[in-house]
C-alpha cells in the first residue's frame, strides 16, 4: 500500500535545493574557504615606500542569512580581528582592527547535475573595519595616511583572490550524481 504523496520533478528539485543549502552548510562552506589565520606582509607604502606594514589577520566564525525567491540566496558575513603594524623606521604604530566582511552568494543549479555556490567577488565597500590605535600620533597617521581605506582596498582584493582559488572553486561545487552513487553503494 503507497503512503507517499507524489510531487512533481520541479518540486521536488526546489525541496532539494531549500533542504541542501542551508544557512549552517553555507557558513560552514565560508568557513573552510575562509580560512582561520593568515599574515601579510611586510609591505612598502606610502612615499617611496618607506612605511613597512605588517598585519595578522584572524577570520571568525562566518554567519549566513538565506533569502528563497525565485532563486536561494545568501548575505554572509565573516567577522575579522586584525593586528597592524606600520613601521615608520623612527618607530612603530600600533593598530586594532575589527571589521566584517559581506558578501553575497547564490546556489545554483548547473550540468550535468551540479549544486554551485555562486559567490560574488567584493568590493571594498563590502569591508567595515573599526581602527583603533593605542596613542594619539597613531590617530593621525590613521587619518593621513587613509589606514581604513587601505585595509578594506588590501582585504577585498584578499577576498577576491580566496573566492578564485582552486580550493574554493572546489568547495563551491557539489557533483549531487556523485553524492547519490556513493549513498546507494
Amino acid at each position: 500500500m503507497h503512503t507517499h504523496s507524489f510531487v512533481t520533478y520541479e518540486e521536488f528539485g526546489r525541496r532539494f535545493f531549500e533542504v541542501a543549502v542551508t544557512e549552517e552548510r553555507v557558513a560552514a562552506a565560508f568557513a573552510e574557504i575562509a580560512g582561520g589565520e593568515f599574515e601579510m606582509g611586510p609591505m612598502a607604502q606610502g612615499p617611496a615606500g618607506l612605511a613597512k606594514v605588517t598585519a595578522k589577520v584572524k577570520i571568525q566564525q562566518p554567519v549566513a542569512r538565506r533569502s528563497v525567491g525565485d532563486t536561494i540566496t545568501f548575505n554572509v558575513r565573516i567577522p575579522l580581528v586584525i593586528e597592524l603594524i606600520i613601521d615608520l623606521r623612527v618607530d612603530k604604530q600600533r593598530f586594532t582592527v575589527d571589521g566584517d566582511i559581506a558578501l553575497r552568494a547564490t546556489a545554483r543549479a548547473a550540468e550535468p547535475l551540479l549544486l554551485v555556490i555562486d559567490v560574488a567577488k567584493p568590493r571594498s565597500s563590502d569591508i567595515s573595519v573599526n581602527v583603533t590605535s593605542k596613542s594619539m600620533r597613531g590617530e593621525i597617521l590613521r587619518i593621513v595616511a587613509g589606514v581604513d581605506a587601505e585595509i578594506r582596498r588590501f582585504v577585498a582584493a584578499y577576498v577576491a583572490d580566496e573566492v578564485d582559488s582552486p580550493a574554493s572553486q572546489q568547495a563551491k561545487v557539489i557533483d549531487v550524481a556523485e553524492a547519490v552513487a556513493s549513498a546507494w553503494d
